[in-house]
């Protein structure tokens, strides 16, 4: 199998790739709602409110933290999570941007 070759794509691709990939999954997508719905941290009910194995569950906290759409602080001997606020609205300024190319107004050509 071939390596991806990233440096052949602009920053703004590879960075729009990087979000596509992490909303490509159900579990990421519903870890982002539930700390959307609680509006604060969450320090470990995510297992029982997403109903996966722990390890998984940190799989994912870990590849959302990692792109930075969450971020994580230490609180005794577990992690809290919420929405990292600047980085989700630079994430949704480069999507949108993506987004919203429409088709010029042009015959059908296809």
């Amino acid at each position: 199998m071939g390596l991806a070759k990233t440096e052949m794509f602009t920053d703004q691709q590879n960075e729009i790739s990087l979000y596509a990939k992490v909303f490509g999954h159900p579990a990421r997508v519903s870890i982002l709602q539930h700390l959307f719905k609680i509006n604060s941290c969450v320090c470990g009910d995510l297992v029982t409110e997403i109903g996966l194995a722990q390890p998984t569950i940190s799989q994912h906290l870990k590849e959302l933290k990692q792109l930075g759409l969450i971020k994580g602080n230490v609180e005794g001997t577990s992690v809290c999570y919420c929405i990292h606020k600047e980085n989700w609205t630079t994430m949704k300024t480069v999507m949108f941007k993506f987004l919203d190319q429409d088709l010029t107004k042009q015959q059908d050509c296809c």
